[in-house]
């Protein structure tokens, strides 16, 4: 069967096991549908945060990052696993110990104010949104290219998926089903890199073959060769500078993730919150010491199977012609000579004249001579793409498209619930009708996640970039509004809610405006050169800063919650019980 054919095969049958397991789970009640009636063991929970934690980020663009940008790629490994560690060891119990059901209900209650609450409801939807376009973005591709329709088509399928297991579950649903897209995900990803470790070290274990065998050294000769920096040479694509904050934008922005933070509170007690999140690293690491391994292979594969490689020769590779269909990959012979090489030539001003944002093998800086290619691949095809460079059975090319698509799709179910309660619990039902009955707020609930779905499909088809980088505004968006109001409101009683406030505003602010500029609207990086992914970092501080600083010239919390703050933190002290979804407003 050809790979098409086993392709919706596997998707069907996978789909199929989401929608049974969201009917399963369907819930008459707001607290199954916002936090799963908090009964979700330790286990399940800890692999239904490794795939709501591993996005169409991880599974299908981070290899592809680490294969074009080599050794400063492992920002991306660095932020997001040491991201994770931090929330799960720093911020998760404490959160789970003050037993809210959102992170703006955390900001609400602990900062004593409506005002602040509606700040971080702002800040969860936009970091939200920015995240869902990555995951919209990715199911367009893999049914693009996989399915052969329309990238439009395959994100409005993936809509109505979600849809159904979202509304109708609500955190329940999308905790069981992301407990099977977890190892659907990581199944489809370790089969691959297994067999490709084989056929190029002989070594059957990816992260062995990367380490021991020579596949790295032969790579950096081939780079030299081709007139690249080495795969492993040290910031040859981003300054030192760069690499930092981004490093620290993606650690802090996962510490900041409301749909991360938010699966601690589906599980019983802050003992079981504990324990889920070393079984959500356990599970994590399995997939991302193995992307290292997969980039590797995949880059120095691509190079043998295209590098000066005639127009007839390109043409026989069935798989190369089906990724072209979809723009994603380019070929065009700029020095006429039949072949098309990687080996990197200077532009020409009519180059640089029709120059679009489309990604190739080296960064696009329009302000320096940089060097283009005559083989343009996005890189978020690298994963996707990489069984059929290998030659590999079919149903192995089949089973990664299925494992990107439940890779997307369960982190995309987790933002479109972060959004619904954003609006339908904290805003809602905290201000607005906190007489609701319990039908009317889980219509409201229900209501929402449409709404945030309809927006989602939007964005997946016109996104606002590849699959990572997208994902990257949102860590840098949430490491800038969220975590340090989070990490003071737990550790600092003094810290009130003027600072929050100040805090949380100056920072979203100048972290939005400044990741617009650059991206969008031309405005050079004028902060010591650093990027609009490393960005967050800068207002991160500036939040750290501006909330400490106004927190001191402003009168204290209230004693009540300083007091609150104290029992937080102390391990022998009764837990903080769980507010009851009806209590009064707050002034």
């Amino acid at each position: 069967m050809t790979v098409e054919v086993w392709t919706f095969i596997l998707v069907i049958i996978s789909f199929m096991g989401y929608l049974y397991i969201g009917w399963r789970s369907r819930v008459k009640d707001s607290k199954g549908f916002f936090v799963a009636d908090q009964g979700v063991p330790a286990i399940a929970n800890g692999a239904a945060t490794a795939a709501d934690w591993m996005s169409a980020a991880s599974f299908i663009s981070m290899a592809g990052l680490i294969s074009f940008l080599g050794y400063d790629g492992s920002i991306y490994l660095m932020g997001w696993t040491g991201g994770y560690v931090l929330l799960a060891l720093l911020l998760a119990p404490y959160l789970r110990k003050f037993g809210k059901y959102t992170v703006p209900d955390f900001v609400g209650d602990r900062y004593y104010s409506n005002i602040a609450r509606i700040v971080a409801v702002i800040a969860a939807i936009f970091v939200s949104m920015t995240y869902v376009a990555g995951q919209m973005r990715g199911v367009g591709i893999v049914f693009s290219r996989f399915l052969q329709v329309p990238i439009e088509t395959g994100v409005v399928i993936g809509m109505i998926i979600v849809a159904f297991f979202a509304i109708l579950g609500g955190m329940k649903g999308i905790t069981w089903t992301q407990v099977a897209q977890y190892f659907v995900l990581i199944v489809a990803y370790l089969i691959p890199a297994i067999a490709i470790a084989t056929i190029i070290t002989g070594i059957p274990i990816p992260q062995f073959a990367f380490t021991f065998s020579d596949i790295v050294e032969k790579l950096n000769q081939v780079q030299v060769d081709l007139g690249f920096a080495e795969y492993t040479a040290a910031f040859s694509n981003k300054t030192m500078l760069d690499v930092l904050f981004i490093t620290i934008a993606l650690m802090v922005g996962t510490a900041g993730l409301p749909h991360v933070i938010v699966r601690f509170y589906t599980v019983p007690d802050v003992r079981a919150a504990r324990y889920s999140a070393g079984w959500a690293l356990l599970f994590i690491a399995i997939l991302y010491t193995t992307a290292p391994a997969l980039a590797t292979f995949a880059r120095y594969n691509l190079i043998e199977s295209l590098h000066d490689k005639t127009v007839a020769e390109v043409q026989q590779l069935d798989w190369a012609t089906k990724w072209e269909k979809t723009g994603l990959l380019e070929f065009t012979d700029e020095n006429n000579d039949g072949r098309f090489q990687l080996t990197p030539h200077k532009k020409t001003d009519k180059d640089i004249d029709k120059e679009t944002d489309k990604e190739t093998d080296k960064d696009i800086d329009k302000e320096t001579d940089k060097v283009i290619n005559e083989i343009k691949i996005d890189r978020d095809i690298i994963v996707l793409s990489t069984p059929e460079v290998a030659k590999l059975a079919p149903w192995v090319i089949a089973l990664v498209a299925a494992g990107g698509l439940a890779a997307a799709l369960s982190t995309a179910s987790g933002l479109l619930l972060v959004i619904s309660s954003s609006i339908a619990h904290d805003v809602y039902y905290r201000m607005i009708d906190p007489g609701a009955s319990e039908s009317r707020r889980l219509m409201v609930g229900r209501v929402m996640v449409g709404f945030a779905i309809a927006i989602a499909g939007y964005f997946g088809v016109n996104p606002p970039g590849f699959v990572a980088q997208v994902v990257a505004f949102a860590f840098g968006l949430a490491a800038a509004s969220f975590f340090p109001v989070i990490i003071l409101g737990v550790f600092d009683k003094r810290t009130n809610r003027e600072g929050a406030i100040a805090g949380m505003v100056s920072g979203l602010l100048f972290t939005t405006v400044y990741i617009i500029g650059v991206k969008f609207a031309g405005m050079p990086t004028w902060f010591f050169g650093v990027s609009a992914e490393g960005i967050g970092t800068v207002g991160m501080v500036l939040n750290l800063v501006i909330t400490w600083v106004v927190s001191r010239m402003t009168p204290p919390p209230p004693l009540e919650i300083q007091e609150m703050v104290e029992d937080l933190r102390s391990p022998l002290a009764v837990p903080v019980p769980i507010s009851d979804i009806g209590e009064e407003e707050l002034d």
